[in-house]
């Protein structure tokens, strides 16, 4: 095994990614060294390269939906063996004793490190990651398990936290991570309500290949009330609408980690106790649920893949909408 390895990686917020031939890490204790097969590309990875989120580590490999074979085990580590495959999604660390942690609520640990934003991430070659938040990958290719790593995992967490009273939901952009809740949701019976651009054709066609009721813009009205929406698309703008849009007592839930600022809006579109609320990150129980079920139902992937060298090439088609489905480098 070579000492170095090829890595995309971020030197400057806002300029592109930089091809490089790094020292290939090695695991510590509780850690696995992976060799990647495969990492899908983020909106999320977007808003760090971009400067959307403050203080990424520099220079930094982004890349948190990672699938790679077990190449190494630090000390310690007895969950996995050498060959195995498996999964790395954001949440890269937490405590383990703070509140939250203690509470079953590690995703809002103060102190969590994140994968591909402080920690680095899987536009490379080989990557490190903490034993304890990697999850088992099988019944799927890299390629297609790649994505469920972060669109599946936080889709599946916004989903729960819409509440199970829930028989239309509406789904605002329809990109990676709605694809994947758009399978789950017509397998349990619910009606989809599918809002993506204006004008975007391709994708309420593919919303409707899926199984939606109802596929339209943005700026267009739902043929029915929503019991609950989720807004995936980082555009404030979106929340009174969405609200609008569901009945009394329902939920519009912001599923990103970054969105343009929300305008005002009257306050009886937050009257008759609909409830507004964010999704921070996830837990690895959110990981080992969503994991469980998706070959259960089964959730398929659309994606498009890319040599790592074109990782550019791949955030410039996601930053334009030029996707349908998600984008995965290929080591």
């Amino acid at each position: 095994m070579s000492d170095e390895m090829r890595a995309m990686r971020l030197e400057t917020v806002g300029a592109p990614l930089v091809v490089q031939r790094i020292p290939r890490p090695h695991a510590g204790p509780g850690e696995v060294l992976l060799r990647v097969q495969a990492c899908a590309v983020c909106r999320t990875d977007l808003h760090v390269v971009d400067g959307e989120l403050p203080d990424p580590h520099l220079p930094l490999v982004p890349g948190h939906e990672i699938v790679g074979e077990v190449a190494a085990l630090g000390g310690g580590v007895t969950r996995f063996a050498l060959g195995d495959r498996v999964g790395v999604p954001w949440l890269g660390w937490t405590c383990g004793t703070c509140e939250h942690c203690l509470a079953g609520r590690e995703n809002l640990c103060a102190q969590a490190q994140f994968t591909g934003y402080t920690r680095d991430g899987g536009y490379a070659e080989y990557c490190v990651a903490d034993a304890r938040f990697c999850f088992p990958i099988a019944g799927y290719s890299p390629e297609a398990a790649a994505p469920l790593l972060c669109a599946g995992l936080i889709g599946y967490r916004a989903y729960r936290m819409a509440g199970t009273d829930v028989h239309r939901l509406g789904l605002y952009g329809f990109g990676a991570a709605a694809h994947i809740l758009a399978q789950v949701v017509v397998a349990r019976g619910q009606e989809l309500y599918a809002f993506s651009r204006p004008g975007d054709d391709d994708a309420q066609a593919f919303a409707r290949r899926l199984g939606a009721v109802w596929a339209g813009g943005a700026d267009q009205t739902p043929p029915a009330r929503l019991d609950a929406a989720i807004i995936f698309a980082p555009v404030g703008e979106l929340v009174p609408v969405a609200l609008s849009h569901v009945r009394p007592g329902g939920v519009v839930v912001c599923g990103g980690i970054h969105m343009s600022d929300i305008p005002a809006f009257p306050y009886r579109l937050l009257w008759e106790e609909r409830c507004l609320r964010s999704v921070a990150n996830l837990t690895r129980r959110d990981g080992e649920e969503f994991l469980a079920l998706a070959p259960e139902i089964p959730v398929t992937t659309q994606t498009r893949g890319y040599p790592l060298e074109q990782a550019n090439r791949a955030l410039d088609d996601l930053r334009a909408g030029r996707l349908t489905g998600a984008a995965v480098l290929l080591p």
